[in-house]
């Protein structure tokens, strides 16, 4: 008589499709809020592109690995984020439009990808612990990216896309820091008002960038006190 695999009651198995190793959504998250706290920083540099740049690609790196569990999983995050960087280091040294828009719209492609296999992994998970809270906090960070990324992209077809006040006209205009945190703002619903949008489809993104992240708070909320409350029956 075959003997049934033991299996732990208190840890269940990985869920497939995340993490190409353990711990790899944390490290995502740790990357993510480097990046994000590192942004303001780069901009005193003569070329915050030199630092911008190392720290993207360590952001995209770990986001393959976050959601590489399964071998397509990791190559299509993969054929993504190789191009990607390639294109982002082509615009730094040769700028050219078609090198902009290629790291933008793979940019995109890949934090949608990260986002729909970390929801995923969290509707699945059957019990909260340290990896489901890093993919919870992990997919709202990366909800910004993507929304900023999709800000530039409309920024570099319509220059006249965003009102911007004087101080931001007269250094750099809308680059990828003032992208980044016009979309935070909107997402967490603060909305300051020193950017706004001025064309329909900018409106049209900033409202369902906000209520998306209501929305993703409030889910997020109720999903996890679920699995802790099961957790106690």
């Amino acid at each position: 008589m075959a003997s049934s695999p033991v299996t732990d009651p208190i840890r269940p198995p990985t869920l497939p499709g995340v993490g190409f190793y353990r711990r790899s959504v944390s490290i995502f998250l740790g990357a993510l809020v480097l990046f994000i706290v590192a942004m303001p920083f780069t901009q005193y540099l003569a070329d915050p592109g030199l630092m911008e740049g190392p720290l993207l690609a360590v952001v995209l790196i770990c986001g393959v690995l976050a959601v590489g569990g399964r071998r397509k999983s990791l190559l299509l995050a993969a054929c993504l984020a190789v191009p990607a960087l390639v294109a982002r280091w082509l615009w730094h040294y040769w700028p050219n439009p078609l090198h902009h828009g290629l790291f933008l719209a793979l940019g995109t492609l890949l934090f949608l990808q990260v986002t729909v296999q970390l929801l995923s992994f969290i509707v699945r998970a059957r019990r909260v612990d340290a990896e489901v809270l890093a993919a919870g906090v992990a997919t709202y960070l990366v909800l910004g990216l993507m929304w900023a990324m999709l800000y530039l992209i409309v920024g570099f077809l319509e220059p006249s896309a965003f009102a911007l006040p004087a101080s931001v006209v007269s250094s750099k205009g809308f680059d990828g820091f003032n992208a980044l945190y016009f979309s935070f703002v909107t997402l967490t619903t603060v909305g300051y008002g020193d950017i706004s949008p001025a064309a329909p489809v900018t409106r049209m993104l900033a409202v369902l960038e906000a209520v998306t992240g209501v929305l993703y708070l409030s889910v997020l909320i109720a999903r996890l006190v679920t699995l802790y409350t099961d957790r106690q029956t």
